[in-house]
Parts: structure tokens; sequence; C-alpha cells
């Protein structure tokens, strides 16, 4: 019976040195690939055709200001009061949303700061896409041919921008993940799990417990053989 205690000991221990022999390895393989697959630390994630479209933004916003005040100038006494409010209102907000959102922009694209671009990305989507188009298919403003034209240029740059500004964002966060993740298998490495430790101590103590009573064995044998 004690042999065979023993035996399934060993065979127990054997079992999971395994186990641990496969998972060192599994983290080790990964970790080469992680490695082989690491994107270079100079590598640029940044979007070119998001940052030529933020470049003729800049320059197109003064024109669209400028065509949009002294159009709204131009109709203001034939529209109602209701109408008036909600122009000069919207004039304000989308002169200080476009200011903001510009520098967002130039800051996530440029500088890779995924918070700064989130930022530009949803002010693009959410504030200024709409009330670009509110003022291009209102037909209450009384809107003129030069607005329109404007206004359909804005939107053609807002909409691209969306869409380059998402891809861009995505490109961007999966670099991050890839890092965090190779600083992890990096921290695995150099202060290993200690299952590893505990393992080895459980074999020693093991293997000790099993000389003591083979010890006492032999010892009683030969008493009696004597």
């Amino acid at each position: 019976m004690w042999l065979d205690w023993k035996k399934g000991c060993q065979t127990e221990m054997e079992q999971r040195q395994c186990q641990c022999t496969a998972l060192l390895e599994l983290s080790l393989s990964v970790r080469d690939c992680g490695v082989s697959n690491k994107p270079p630390d100079n590598e640029i994630v940044s979007s070119l055709p998001l940052q030529m479209s933020l470049y003729f933004n800049v320059y197109f916003f003064p024109f669209w200001w400028l065509s949009t005040v002294v159009m709204l100038h131009l109709k203001y006494p034939v529209l109602s009061d209701y109408y008036k409010f909600i122009l000069v209102t919207i004039m304000i907000l989308a002169s200080l949303i476009e200011v903001i959102r510009l520098y967002l922009g130039y800051m996530g694209n440029l500088q890779e700061k995924v918070p700064e671009l989130a930022g530009f990305w949803l002010l693009s989507l959410l504030l200024q896409l709409p009330i670009i188009l509110f003022l291009l298919f209102n037909e209450g403003l009384k809107i003129q041919p030069l607005e329109r034209a404007v206004h359909i240029v804005f939107a053609l740059f807002l909409t691209f921008q969306v869409i380059a500004a998402f891809v861009t964002l995505k490109r961007m966060v999966n670099k991050l993940a890839i890092r965090f993740r190779l600083n992890e298998f990096d921290q695995l490495e150099e202060h290993p799990m200690p299952d590893f430790y505990s393992l080895g101590k459980e074999e020693r103590a093991v293997s000790m417990a099993g000389r003591g009573p083979s010890a006492g064995w032999r010892s009683h044998t030969e008493g009696l053989r004597s």
C-alpha cells in the first residue's frame, strides 16, 4: 500500500510538472509571437488623409463663417423672430465648437492622443454635423445659393473626418492594447508566478516524507533479521 501511495504521489507530481511546463512554454511562445509582431516604437499611426482634411478645413472655416454671416445679415429682416434667434444661436455655437473641434483634431492626430481624437470625433458626429445638416435642409431658413454651396462643402468635410477619425482611433487603440499586453508578458518574465516555486517545495516535502517511512521499514526489517 505504501508503494502504491508513493507511486500515486509521484504520478501526480509528474502531471503537475508537465502542466506547469506546458503553461510556461505557452506563455513564452505567445510572448515570442507578440515580440515578433510588435510594432516599432516609432511607427506612425496618425492618418495623413485626416490631417490633410483638417488642414484645408482650417482655411475653409473662415470663408464659411464670413459667407454665412453675410447671408444672415442680408436675409435677417425677412426672417421670423423664431428663426432669427435660432440662426444667431447656431452661429455662436458652431463657431465655438469648430475652434475646439479643430484643436482636438490636430492634437489627437499629430500626437496620437486617443482622448483628444475621441473628443474630436464626438464633436464632429454629435454636434457639428447635425448643425450643418439643419442649416442645409431646413427650407424655413430661406437658404441662399451661396449658403447651400458652403454648407455642402462643410458637410462633406465633416463626413470624411468622422470616418477617418474612427479608423484612426481604432488603429491607435489596437496599438495601445498590443503594447499593454507586451508589458504584461515582460512583467511575467521578470516576476514569475509563485506557483513554480511552491511546486518545488511541495515536491521536496513529499520526497522527504517518502524517505521517512521507508527508512523506518528498512530498520525494522534489519532488526527482525538479526
